[in-house]
């Protein structure tokens, strides 16, 4: 029999017992029927308990998405340009409080919460972005492990805040695991990797956040990984994941996911058999309605009603912990006011990750910063007045977007002339061909041609309207109908600077020879045309790097549908790339020198100690990223070229000098074998620190030269 509900009795809204105690309480107060209403992301309330109804999906990528006004950031690739964890920290905070106090008010608007208005926040998503044809791709951190978890991290330490008790929201790692397109598979797809591709590329990120960042939430892919689907596989939720790393929050299935169990994977019979399946290996909650035929799965024998309590445990755990239960004056998160909304600070705070993300790729002559002297300008391309290249996806929105033409327009000093004409379409061509651009151009001292891509050309499957492989690049290159554009410039003698936008590489060919200077600025967000803007006239030195390589062609890439990491990613790959992942100029100039290492022979199990000085030879205040590579040069197994193990973000007045200290450990010089497993052996390694990865394309195109050192491992 189930306990009379009395009000001595309820002791889940007792908060002076744990969580957990609260949680099983409440549980053995539900039917079934009633636990089975609560496993599904729209959870519906228990009207006799005073428990509302909760939605689990909201959005928040970059920024609160999909729920109205909200301060728009750089979108996820933009914001890892950077390489400023501070920066990252401080705009997940930014967004969970915007997001917290949005909750609170349709709560108190509606008495419950509908999609997109909670503070369960589906953000980060942590795959590694090994092809640069895959449209969610910008949605990511990079393709370096590492250097996903090290922004990831700060990411969801940022969401989640630091109050002993009380989660300010929960974040979720998504897509676990091995999931980085192509979009028009996803829900068919077998990733085949090996246990070492798995554990060196696939998983470290996922991992750093667990462990370290202690990420709440858990999102499973769609796609099946060594031939077990991931929203039930016991390799990646029960060994891997709850096994081997200690996962105590809930493990959430991406949407419709379950579904293609029966559907497309094959897997199951039917729904019912579906649901048993994810139970059985920890999938909690369902992002479909798979999970209404679990009374169904248990009348067959397939699961029993103590999974079901189980998985209620971590979904109910979490909304525990984000304070659903108790009440507002004790959960310090709850009296954020709707004032932080879209606020002034965090507009600048937008401002200052858009300006940290612009990529300066050429500078030809020093044309940029625009001089004081420059008469004219000509503003031209599909990008320069687009609302939809400041977003990206999954977005929110903001009554103060500020496009490229604007923000340039708002820099222009008085006395310098402007003109503008959009020139060229993001894809097709031109239904008229005279245009007066090239003469309007020749006018002009430069041309500032904003082009690239857009969310119509790249995106989640379904979303772009202009992809040609539901929302994946077929081609990398930028479209014909740009390029014949710039290509018409350049023939009457314009001086181009080229400022794209997008969230994957773009493969410039002949395009590269023809422009004096590339800026590639993402997706911004609503600060983007200032900030773009400001750093074009020399506000800001640019100081964002590149977190993936441009390859030159998709002649260097193996077949998008091939999970092998040989040649792909700069870890592995051996064909010289357009610009190599952790590339970006400035407008100033820096040195490295002084490398110095305690010891230059060590023991396994060792760390070494270095210093290192790096110096602002230029004439302005300005910011570089300090890079730390490592490559293990005789290692017995397959091991990455160069890895990143280490990078800091200092910003240096003019002529001024620093020493930074770095510390080599253990983990850093070992590698993971056959097995997946950690393993460090004797032998020489190469350490590398400067402005890009390890190869002779960065210096070529400007990179300070790099110092170096070797040493032994014993």
């Amino acid at each position: 029999m189930r306990r009379t509900d009395t009000p001595e009795r309820l002791l889940y809204l007792d908060t002076s017992h744990p969580f957990t105690e609260r949680v099983k309480d409440l549980i053995g107060r539900l039917t079934l029927d009633e636990k089975v209403n609560m496993m599904s992301h729209p959870t519906q309330g228990v009207p006799r308990l005073n428990i509302p109804g909760y939605n689990y999906w909201s959005e928040a990528l970059h920024g609160v998405a999909r729920n109205g006004r909200a301060t728009v950031f750089p979108q996820a690739i933009g914001m890892a340009a950077t390489w400023d964890r501070d920066l990252i920290h401080q705009v997940a905070s930014a967004i969970s409080d915007e997001g917290r106090a949005k909750y609170h008010a349709a709560l108190r608007r509606n008495g419950y919460t509908d999609l997109y208005q909670g503070i369960t926040f589906w953000s980060p998503n942590v795959n590694i972005f090994r092809d640069p044809r895959w449209g969610r791709g910008q949605e990511t951190w990079g393709e370096d492990p590492f250097f996903t978890g090290e922004m990831a991290s700060e990411f969801v330490k940022g969401l989640q805040g630091d109050d002993p008790k009380y989660l300010k929201a929960a974040a979720c790692a998504k897509h676990f695991a091995v999931h980085s397109g192509p979009e028009k598979d996803r829900h068919t797809f077998n990733a085949i990797v090996t246990k070492r591709e798995l554990y060196d590329t696939y998983l470290p990120a996922f991992k750093k956040l667990v462990m370290e960042a202690k990420v709440e939430s858990v999102m499973g892919a769609y796609n099946r990984t060594l031939d077990e689907v991931c929203c039930a596989s016991k390799l990646l939720l029960d060994d891997i994941l709850r096994g081997e790393w200690g996962f105590g929050g809930h493990v959430v299935s991406d949407c419709m996911a379950l579904s293609d169990f029966h559907h497309y994977h094959k897997v199951t019979e039917d729904e019912a058999d579906s649901a048993a399946l994810a139970l059985k290996f920890g999938c909690d909650l369902g992002c479909d309605h798979v999970f209404n035929e679990i009374p169904t799965a248990i009348e067959r024998g397939d699961t029993t009603e103590a999974l079901v309590d189980r998985a209620l445990e971590r979904t109910l755990g979490t909304r525990f912990k984000l304070g659903m239960f108790d009440p507002p004056e004790d959960v310090p998160f709850a009296s954020i006011s709707t004032d932080v909304v879209a606020c002034d600070a965090h507009r600048r705070l937008a401002y200052r990750a858009a300006t940290e993300a612009v990529v300066l790729l050429k500078n030809k002559d020093n044309i940029l910063p625009i001089k004081p002297s420059t008469r004219k300008i000509f503003v031209t391309g599909p990008a320069a007045a687009s609302m939809e290249v400041l977003l990206g996806n999954y977005y929110g929105f903001n009554e103060r977007m500020v496009t490229l033409l604007e923000g340039i327009t708002g820099r222009l000093p008085e006395g310098m002339g402007m003109e503008y004409t959009v020139g060229a379409t993001w894809k097709h061509q031109r239904e008229i061909k005279n245009t007066w651009a090239p003469a309007t151009a020749q006018s002009a001292d430069f041309a500032i041609v904003c082009a690239g891509l857009s969310s119509f050309l790249e995106g989640e499957e379904g979303d772009s309207i202009l992809s040609e492989q539901n929302g994946d690049r077929v081609s990398i290159s930028l479209p014909q109908s740009q390029v014949d554009y710039i290509k018409e410039l350049s023939i009457h003698g314009v001086k181009i600077v080229l400022v794209l936008t997008g969230g994957s590489p773009i493969a410039l060919g002949e395009v590269e020879e023809m422009v004096d200077a590339i800026l590639f600025v993402w997706y911004p967000g609503m600060e983007g045309g200032k900030a773009v803007a400001d750093v074009l006239f020399g506000d800001v030195s640019p100081a964002g790097k590149l977190p993936l390589t441009f390859p030159k062609s998709l002649d260097q890439l193996p077949a998008f549908d091939d999970y092998s990491m040989t040649g792909r990613t700069y870890r592995y790959m051996t064909e010289e790339p357009l610009y190599p992942f952790g590339f970006g100029l400035s407008y100033s100039r820096f040195e490295y020198s002084d490398l110095k290492l305690d010891k230059a022979d060590v023991a396994a199990g060792d760390s070494i100690n270095l210093s290192l000085t790096v110096r602002n030879n230029g004439d302005r205040k300005a910011a570089e990223v300090v890079q730390f590579y490592l490559s293990d040069i005789h290692a017995s197994s397959i091991v990455p070229l160069n890895h990143l193990v280490g990078f800091e973000r200092v910003t240096l007045e003019a002529g001024e000098s620093r020493t930074l200290k770095f510390t080599l450990t253990p983990d850093m010089m070992s590698y993971f074998n056959d097995d997946g497993k950690l393993t460090l052996e004797p032998g020489e390694f190469r350490l590398e620190i400067g402005g890009c990865s390890p190869g002779k394309r960065g210096q070529e195109l400007g990179s300070p030269a790099p110092v170096t050192a070797q040493f032994q491992v014993k």
